[in-house]
């Protein structure tokens, strides 16, 4: 575990502090600053992580950093009981991640002017406070010339008088007036730079759509779907909604599987199954790509498992959930609010009801496995957080062709954004949707989809 880096024993409290740097001096300075944080607007609508901060931040400040720890911390901020088992629920290391990337993002904006500043290591969640140096850089090379010629009077300054028959002289020159070339054409590249820059922030790379998802100086989250939890459902024939996974039990507890086959030891290997941790091809190439473009725009993505997320994760920022309920419980966070359900009856007919058809639409639309032409559905739902700060973003398929069509479409701009164009409210601002794509599995990859049915929200 990585800690702050302390002083060396001595007989006074003072020696058990947490690291601080020598120009921070008074304790009522880093009390304030805590208080001056969790009332921000960074951490306002994000109660949890600025109770999670203020507990450390005063054990700390009490110097007592033993009590800081993973289980001590699971107990008295998130509620665990005092024995949890911290290695199957990982919601402190989960929270704490996310906290540091909250701190980042105040001393970003908020905070960039604060005398000091409070970091979390990673490793460890000793709260660690240091100076900031909040001096402005100066602009380089605002006005070349004046750079370039006062370089040169100091090269000047700094050379003897040359005279026509001193030969040294003459032979030093050609060095001197290199070394004033290197120094003009570094002035004029950072000069170059600095108007670079300040375009970039004047009309910054925007998109249509994943402007919305992907925020600037904001990270987007991630869910990875459980793909083993998949294979679980299959072989065990069972169904497990989100309270089940939540509970763990299906991987805790051998005697409430079922029996498969004769030999009892089958039960041990689809406990095996249900504890490993998969996530398909698909899933990563999608990861992948929506991590290139939230880069582009400036952005950053956080990815997380699906089985070590807790409900809170969900109630701040801008969320991408991979995958159908059966490998993503999360998904039934949303689906009260959504028209397209999936249902798989692990007999080989995994099917989307349509709560509500609209004319000329069938009630349920069926993706069989003995189906000779291999149809399969992707579902591309955009719907408000569960907080209405933020978006959600759920692609999901009726195995992975589905799901990769879902993602073909949203990731296509060729097809996105007339999509959206037809879509738009008519003061110009895109509405939230559900959108149904039917395609086909051909090698467990999907060919070009086509919208089978649409839903706006207002």
């Amino acid at each position: 575990m990585v800690t702050a880096q302390l002083e060396p024993e001595a007989s006074n409290a003072r020696s058990r502090r947490p690291a601080v740097s020598p120009t921070v001096e008074s304790e009522d300075e880093r009390f304030e600053l805590v208080r001056r944080i969790v009332r921000s607007r960074t951490f306002i609508r994000s109660e949890r992580l600025g109770t999670l901060l203020t507990y450390v931040c005063d054990l700390a400040l009490q110097g007592r950093e033993s009590e800081i720890n993973e289980q001590s911390i699971g107990h008295a901020v998130f509620g665990r009981s005092q024995n949890y088992d911290s290695a199957v629920d990982g919601i402190v290391r989960s929270q704490a991640s996310r906290l540091r990337q909250r701190l980042e993002l105040y001393f970003q904006q908020e905070g960039a002017e604060e005398p000091i500043r409070v970091v979390i290591p990673r490793g460890g969640y000793m709260p660690v406070f240091e100076a900031q140096n909040t001096s402005a850089l100066t602009p380089a090379a605002t006005n070349s010339a004046e750079v370039i010629s006062g370089t040169a009077a100091e090269v000047s300054a700094q050379t003897p008088g040359v005279r026509p028959g001193d030969a040294s002289a003459w032979r030093s020159l050609p060095w001197g007036l290199s070394l004033i070339l290197v120094l003009m054409l570094m002035a004029l590249w950072v000069h170059d730079r600095s108007i670079l820059r300040s375009a970039l922030a004047a009309h910054p790379v925007t998109h249509r759509f994943w402007s919305h998802l992907f925020a600037r100086n904001q990270p987007t989250m991630i869910v990875a779907p459980d793909s083993g939890l998949v294979l679980f459902h299959g072989l065990s024939g069972r169904d497990l909604d989100l309270k089940g996974y939540l509970d763990a039990s299906y991987r805790a507890e051998p005697a409430i599987l079922p029996q498969i086959g004769p030999a009892a030891s089958r039960k041990e290997s689809l406990l095996d199954l249900a504890n490993r941790r998969y996530t398909s091809i698909v899933d990563l190439k999608t990861i992948l790509s929506l991590k290139d473009r939230a880069q582009a725009l400036g952005s950053e993505v956080s990815v997380r498992y699906a089985r070590d997320l807790r409900p809170d994760d969900f109630k701040t920022g801008n969320v991408i959930l991979l995958g159908a309920s059966e490998a993503d419980p999360w998904v039934e966070l949303y689906e009260h609010s959504m028209n397209f359900v999936f249902k798989d009856d692990y007999k080989g007919i995994f099917s989307i009801i349509n709560r509500n058809p609209q004319k000329g639409e069938p009630a349920l639309w069926e993706s069989r496995r003995d189906d000779p032409e291999r149809r399969v559905f992707g579902v591309v739902a955009y719907m408000p957080s569960l907080s209405g700060d933020g978006s959600t973003l759920l692609l999901e398929g009726t195995g992975m062709s589905g799901a990769e069509a879902g993602m073909d479409f949203v990731l296509d701009d060729a097809r996105l954004l007339p999509f959206l164009s037809r879509i738009q409210r008519p003061d110009g601002t895109l509405p939230y949707f559900e959108l149904l794509l039917e395609t086909h599995n051909i090698g467990a990859s999907s060919v070009r989809s086509q919208i089978v049915a649409l839903r706006t929200m207002n």
